[in-house]
């Protein structure tokens, strides 16, 4: 996107342009901001399927002018049968197929969780509504992305033999071509069998003895207990006090911490000028202090060391940017953390904001299709431990490390910023330097998405732990960044899958909202 359009009725932002246009027309028939965004999240399931799935996780920032924002946590936990034993003989869970599959998908308990907190709104639209254009596009056919046929062309050596996955997402056994008309019938039934006896049917009805049936079929060790005892809940937010805002993300089992340390460390450096050196220095910087605390904090939340909300006070942020040299890089790397998502944001007409994410972990999950169902499964649980030591060590009934993290601001002014990005470890980063860059320097939204960024670390598969480039920067703010000592590595592409789709809105005092999405991406920003 070139341009930031703006709008009075109502936006929707999605990295499809058709998940957009969902929430968007939901808007139009009198939906608020959790309406639409349910329909987004569905369509999203069925259009973009190597980003995320009905079988994977969610979590919600919603805000209602006047009142504190609230989260929703929708992330599984690890099925009774995954412990230790299960992968008996085993130095690591596997990344893909039926092993893979270990935690319970919470993200339609999500759904029906923030619909729910949203009763207090007004007259709901009815549930058939909500999911209309999901089933619609599962049923009549979606064209394959650009993205979607590449990443199934890169990622098919782990995935071609999972249960499902080729007689879903292959043509003849290879990776579709770009336009290639997919078809799901098998999700368009199970999202019409959800329409019509409601979201729970996903956990303790016919929807869910077929997942059951098809999880056991294929070997997971997720089952229809596993389905029944979930439930996604309302939790307090993390937030962090900026100079002009607060901003607000999930606590752990998210790295929703690591984001706002990074913004909170910054706003302590000073930085006069947005996309120089000091720009960019001073956000890698705070990065690698915030992603040193994630990593011996932010595990399951009923087994946490301490307290995160700890992290986020004045004091400890200030000794934090006290620490960064100005000049120099701190060594790096540290442990990273991959990840595939998407994100999307809502507000509706009266101000009502929604920040969500969705995700299936890695690109398609553990590949798995459930039999009879086509719903796709999360790999999220390979982020666990098989060394009962670690942090994030292995147990039934825990939940997972989540890279997952929407963030919403609420400014001083009046204004509210819902804003995120998919990309693993570039989450946290990318959110900062979106938000710095339009809330800071001034920055219109669609460039602020646009502009070149960076990633510390790796995400999409890959094995380096350098500070990655776009090829966009000036050669002498990349020169000047290796002076300093960071491991610079520049990536040819101009606009890079690797960078995360990122996306953002802006609601004005006046009523006016502003939206983008990330030109990275297959996403719009649709207003009313």
């Amino acid at each position: 996107m070139l341009k930031t359009p703006t709008a009075l009725g109502g936006m929707v932002v999605a990295p499809h342009h058709l998940a957009a246009q969902a929430g968007r027309d939901v808007l139009r028939d009198g939906g608020n901001a959790v309406e639409a965004m349910v329909a987004a999240a569905a369509a999203i399931a069925v259009v973009y399927p190597h980003m995320n799935a009905i079988g994977g996780d969610g979590f919600w920032v919603i805000h209602e002018p006047g009142r504190a924002p609230i989260a929703v946590e929708a992330c599984g936990p690890a099925a009774a049968r995954a412990d230790r034993a299960f992968y008996a003989g085993l130095d690591a869970i596997p990344s893909r197929g039926p092993k893979a599959a270990l935690t319970v998908a919470g993200t339609v308990s999500g759904w029906a969780t923030a619909l729910e907190a949203a009763c207090a709104w007004g007259p709901a639209l009815p549930l058939p509504r909500l999911l209309a254009d999901a089933i619609r596009h599962a049923r009549d056919g979606v064209a394959v992305s650009v993205s979607q046929s590449a990443l199934t062309r890169d990622k098919l050596p782990g995935l071609k033999d999972a249960p499902g996955f080729a007689e879903t997402f292959l043509v003849g056994g290879a990776p579709p071509a770009v336009g290639h008309l997919l078809r799901q019938p098998a999700l368009a039934a199970t999202l019409e069998a959800l329409a019509a006896r409601g979201l729970d049917d996903f956990y303790r009805g016919g929807v869910a003895e077929r997942l059951a049936a098809g999880l056991a079929a294929v070997g997971s060790p997720v089952g229809g207990e596993d389905l029944a005892r979930y439930r996604a809940r309302v939790v307090e937010p993390l937030s962090v006090r900026l100079a002009d805002a607060r901003v607000f993300n999930l606590p752990p089992p998210t790295q929703g911490l690591s984001t706002l340390m990074i913004l909170g460390i910054f706003d302590r450096l000073g930085v006069q000028a947005g996309e120089g050196f000091a720009h960019v220095h001073g956000l890698v910087e705070a990065t690698k202090r915030a992603f040193r605390v994630r990593d011996r904090l932010v595990t399951d939340p009923d087994r946490l060391p301490s307290d995160p909300r700890a992290q986020l006070e004045p004091a400890v942020l200030d000794a934090l940017a006290r620490e960064i040299d100005p000049s120099r890089a701190l060594p790096w790397p540290e442990p990273s953390k991959p990840g595939d998502t998407i994100w999307m944001g809502a507000i509706d007409r009266v101000g009502r904001a929604v920040s969500f994410i969705q995700s299936v972990y890695w690109e398609f999950g553990s590949g798995i299709v459930v039999p009879g169902t086509g719903v796709s499964w999360q790999n999220r649980g390979t982020s666990f431990s098989l060394d009962a030591r670690a942090l994030n060590a292995l147990e039934p009934g825990r939940k997972p490390f989540h890279t997952l993290n929407p963030s919403l601001a609420v400014f001083d002014d009046g204004r509210t910023m819902p804003f995120g990005t998919m990309g693993g470890e570039g989450q946290p980063q990318t959110q900062a330097a979106v938000f710095t860059r339009h809330a800071r320097f001034g920055m219109p939204l669609a460039q602020a998405l646009a502009a070149p960024r960076w990633l510390l670390g790796r995400t999409w598969g890959d094995t380096t732990t350098t500070l990655k480039l776009e090829s966009r920067f000036e050669p002498a703010l990349v020169a000047a960044l290796r002076a300093a000592g960071h491991d610079v590595e520049l990536l040819p592409a101009a606009f890079g899958d690797t960078m995360g789709h990122a996306g953002a809105l802006v609601r004005h005092p006046d009523g006016r909202i502003e939206g983008a999405s990330d030109p990275r991406s297959d996403g719009a920003a649709s207003g009313l």
